[in-house]
């Protein structure tokens, strides 16, 4: 079979030939002949090592064929995750939009509802077409936070005030909601949005408290100020990909080292009923120096020099997706924001998916992304 003097795209549509396999056949042998003109003694093994791998792994079939990938998408959420194949994300890591905090300018958007439950469907509804894309063995990270009830006055979910630093020159704080509940209520609406998702055949594995080292000052003399948010761990199934050394953290400074006996100050004899005794410990002789992470993660919030309201910080990001993907591996973010899962995914080495509502924002995260400096593994499709 001869090719000759025809496009790339004809071969494929002519003779039903993949995209991968036209790949192999035309790119790699020329990569091959590149690395080998290429003096490997003077370079770092781990460099070319590196290339050859990254090589490779571009290659390899991880993803459907007809997944879009390392893109900012623009569109209502639900809508566009339709048009992605199934089993075609290993990770999704998101902060939709809170209810009745801020006005974000488009149409359609979720979290001006009128009520708590209608708020909570709409947002079922998304988790279920992400539900769809995601890989049986994928996991889903969600960041949400809380608001208070106020239905006497205007102001509703937002506890009363119209504030510009929030809300912009937008029209929210000025919009009764009506919860139900007595005035000054805490929703919990983080908690209301988990068991939904339990309902709707999600397995909650794990709520991680995101404390806030640098919180925003509140005038509230009758409660402590709110210095938390909520992070989700949701998965499709028992068994899913979950990396626990990628954030294992230090261990606490008073670890006993345990020399070669295994005991430590602790111990006890056998038989007493303590599960720390000398039979026990005998079989752990080293001193441990990492720790799995636990549920409380400590950062500060952070900023970005757009116009975007609410961003959350690179570090709860790098976080969710070093757990939940591995490299080449492909991130979504379906409420993209200011593009901050979609950076920190390219950073590492990761494919990303970004959906977005609001044109303006949707362009703010692709300059983000694409900035001059940007990693490597950005590309424009």
């Amino acid at each position: 079979m001869r090719f000759e003097g025809m496009s790339l795209s004809k071969i494929v549509t002519e003779f039903h030939v993949p995209k991968t396999t036209l790949y192999r056949a035309l790119v790699s042998p020329l990569l091959d002949h590149i690395m080998s003109l290429i003096p490997l003694d003077p370079l770092p093994e781990p460099l070319w090592k590196m290339a050859l791998i990254d090589r490779d792994r571009k290659n390899m079939d991880t993803q459907p064929e007809a997944a879009v990938v390392n893109q900012i998408l623009t569109g209502d959420a639900a809508a566009v995750l339709r048009t992605l194949p199934e089993a075609s994300v290993q990770c999704v890591v998101t902060s939709p939009p809170y209810w009745g905090l801020r006005d974000y300018g488009v149409a359609g958007q979720i979290g001006r509802e009128l009520d708590p439950d209608s708020f909570v469907e709409a947002l079922v509804g998304v988790f279920r077409e992400v539900r769809r894309v995601l890989r049986e063995d994928g996991v889903l990270w969600m960041n949400l936070g809380d608001t208070y009830a106020n239905d006497t006055k205007w102001g509703g979910a937002t506890s009363g005030k119209h504030a510009g630093a929030l809300h912009g020159a937008t029209g929210i704080g000025r919009t009764k909601k009506m919860t139900g509940l007595p005035p000054k209520s805490l929703m919990m609406m983080p908690a209301r949005v988990a068991i939904a998702m339990q309902s709707d055949g999600w397995t909650l594995r794990s709520d991680v408290i995101w404390h806030k080292s640098n919180p925003m000052p509140e005038a509230v003399e009758d409660r402590p100020t709110l210095a938390h948010e909520h992070i989700f761990l949701f998965s499709r199934s028992a068994r899913y990909y979950y990396n626990a050394a990628a954030i294992k953290e230090p261990v606490s400074g008073t670890s006993h080292p345990r020399g070669t006996t295994g005991v430590t100050p602790k111990s006890a004899e056998p038989g007493q009923g303590i599960k720390a005794n000398s039979s026990f410990e005998s079989v752990v002789t080293d001193l441990v120096y990492e720790r799995n992470a636990r549920t409380v993660w400590t950062f500060q919030t952070e900023s970005f020099e757009g116009a975007h309201f609410a961003t959350f910080p690179q570090e709860l990001a790098r976080r969710c997706i070093l757990t939940g993907s591995r490299v080449g591996d492909t991130v979504l973010d379906p409420f993209c924001g200011s593009g901050t899962t979609c950076a920190v995914a390219d950073a590492h080495q990761r494919a990303w998916i970004g959906i977005e509502l609001n044109p303006e924002y949707a362009e703010m995260a692709r300059r983000r992304v694409f900035r001059d400096g940007a990693p490597l593994f950005s590309r424009t499709q």
